[in-house]
């Protein structure tokens, strides 16, 4: 599951390593671990310029015991650490490229890797610092002997040996082959950790207190073979502005990706969003994956575990999620750089339409598991939460296919886009606020934690003439041809995955 966000000591530095870094004498020694100020920021940047090229000169940090409730020993720092968010105000084994050997610093470090990935040999999912899998493990991260041991979690098993659901009808067996083809592979998952562990340390090295995060669909559960990456850098306690301090912060680290990284990343480039992010590639690996990476964006640390709930506690999730995007992106209507959806308001409508069935096929999470899902809790807390959770036991049979149809009559017919919201919070369509973040907008997806429009990206008329058109359209189709290939032919969509 998702790692510990605290698991770094702050202990005093002996005499000598403090000489070495005005950086490191600036540094209060019980702030809270994991996190910079912005002021420690500014240092790291004067840090960095003097340390390209020579990074691994960075003082190692030592790591204190913490015993977790299962009696294992984890590590963590005795400074507390009260991560909030911001409350609503209403209611395979992969090949070791001999090429990654050079990727890693030359002084080994007592740094704890964020492993979040499910491995499959031992069915399990791994706090930071249980890198342990002989895939992983062996010939990749020595020095986390001894680290956080992994929590075994019966909720979540290998995504490839989830149960599915039966499939008693054409449409409902092509919508399981394409899942079944395309869903993320645990070879996948292992690259893309890989990748973010290798880049945790290097960039340790600057922040020492910094922790990256994998987010997002590697995660979630909905990821596909050719998803992105999405990597979250927390920096610091406190919220970061994105205009500034976020940005600023990128700037450095896409000069040590174009700098000291070059062979290993290709085109890291600073893109200036609203939530900037640096876009790069790893070219090392023989598949080449693209990540994004952001700055203190922890709510996609908490939107990750609540999606990932609703993906494994219903067999027809995954696939009926799945089937969703690879249509819009071949309509290409999953696009919000191009004014149309992002996946995650895809995602967020196909729940929404799951919990509003007269006999749901989901629940309401956050109402029925508030304690577990509170906008909140502490960032360290916050993979461990959905643990209990049982599954779901829906009363209603509909097969994937008719799921999948009624999923476009809904959208097509039924969801009153001009006057409602979608909303997973509530498991209800809810009237559209009246602030002006959702005035004029064609379409409302709620962010279940932060309360946001998560299709903001729809901003003009046409763009969303085009995605309501394809949706009645597919609609139509499907419910006379029960043919997912003529909504979707599967041949070409399997070949690109």
């Amino acid at each position: 599951m998702f790692p510990n966000s605290s698991n770094l000591g702050r202990p005093p530095f002996p005499p000598k390593h403090q000489q070495h870094s005005n950086f490191f004498n600036k540094l209060s020694l019980n702030i809270p671990p994991a996190f910079l100020s912005h002021q420690q920021s500014i240092y790291a940047e004067i840090n960095f310029q003097k340390s390209v090229g020579n990074l691994a000169t960075v003082p190692a940090v030592a790591l204190q015991p913490l015993t977790y409730g299962n009696g294992s020993s984890g590590h963590r720092s005795d400074a507390s650490m009260s991560y909030r968010g911001r409350k609503r105000l209403s209611e395979q084994s992969v090949p070791h490229d001999v090429k990654r050997q050079r990727f890693h610093s030359q002084r080994p470090e007592t740094t704890v890797a964020n492993q979040a990935v499910p491995l499959p040999e031992e069915r399990r999912y791994s706090f930071p610092g249980s890198v342990q899998s002989p895939r992983l493990y062996a010939c990749h991260l020595p020095d986390l002997i001894g680290c956080t041991p992994p929590l075994r979690d019966i909720l979540f098993p290998d995504p490839t040996e989830t149960t599915l659901p039966v499939a008693k009808d054409k449409l409902s067996q092509q919508v399981l082959d394409l899942f079944q083809v395309c869903q993320q592979q645990t070879c996948d998952l292992n690259r893309k950790e890989l990748c973010r562990t290798e880049l945790q340390r290097e960039i340790q090295q600057i922040f020492p207190q910094s922790r990256l995060f994998l987010v997002g669909s590697t995660l979630n559960g909905f990821g596909t073979r050719s998803s992105d990456g999405d990597l979250c850098l927390v920096v610091k306690e406190e919220p970061v502005n994105q205009k500034t301090e976020a940005r600023h912060i990128l700037s450095l680290v896409q000069k040590l990706f174009s700098t000291k990284l070059s062979s290993y990343i290709d085109r890291p480039q600073l893109i200036r969003a609203k939530v900037p992010i640096v876009k790069f590639r790893d070219k090392v690996r023989q598949v080449c994956v693209e990540f994004d990476l952001n700055v203190n964006n922890v709510v996609g640390i908490r939107n990750t575990f609540l999606l990932r709930t609703y993906a494994h506690i219903e067999n027809r999730v995954r696939p009926l999620v799945l089937v969703v995007k690879k249509w819009a992106s071949f309509h290409e209507i999953n696009d919000a750089s191009r004014g149309t959806l992002n996946s995650y308001s895809l995602v967020l409508m196909v729940l929404h339409y799951l919990q509003t069935l007269p006999e749901p096929i989901l629940p309401c999470l956050q109402k029925n598991y508030p304690e577990s899902f509170d906008p909140a809790m502490q960032l360290h807390l916050v993979h461990q939460a959905p643990r209990t959770i049982p599954p779901y036991h829906s009363k209603n049979g509909s097969s994937l296919g008719d799921l999948l149809i009624g999923f476009f009559k809904y959208y097509a017919t039924e969801f009153d886009w001009n006057h409602q919201m979608i909303s997973v919070r509530e498991a209800r369509a809810i009237p559209r606020p009246a602030g002006a973040e959702w005035r004029n907008k064609f379409i409302c997806v709620e962010e279940p934690f932060d309360g946001t429009n998560t299709a903001r990206a729809v901003h003009e008329k046409q763009k969303f003439d085009i995605i309501k058109a394809e949706f009645l359209k597919s609609w139509q189709v499907i419910q006379d041809k029960k043919d997912l290939n003529c909504i979707l032919p599967l041949r070409p969509t399997i070949q690109k995955r």
